[in-house]
């Protein structure tokens, strides 16, 4: 499940035709570092791990839309921050991929 949810983000931001090409780049790029620190966290953690992926998800989602809506994507960008919050001492490259992430979806579409 947290593959294939992966890849459904890919797609989203691969397709997205108002994402600037740079910060698209940038996106899938810390995508691929989120899918490799992702893989490591669900070995013991799971359900956090789909946690993380799924407001990933419902961000890339909100920040790549037609007609954004503010408020929601504010929303899941909180949830992604907070999913991650709590593994800063065993996990610091994936709270660090995460803000970075956040940030740049933040920036997209305003």
């Amino acid at each position: 499940m947290i593959k294939e949810t992966l890849e459904k983000i890919d797609q989203l931001i691969a397709n997205a035709g108002a994402v600037d090409p740079a910060k698209k780049k940038e996106l899938l790029r810390l995508l691929g570092d989120l899918r490799s620190e992702v893989e490591t966290l669900s070995e013991t953690h799971v359900d956090e791990a789909r946690s993380i992926v799924n407001f990933a998800q419902a961000a890339a989602h909100e920040a790549t839309r037609t007609a954004p809506a503010a408020p929601l994507r504010d929303v899941s960008l909180e949830g992604l921050a907070g999913s991650a919050r709590g593994f800063e001492a065993s996990h610091p490259k994936l709270v660090e991929t995460v803000d970075r992430i956040c940030r740049l979806l933040a920036g997209i579409g305003i």
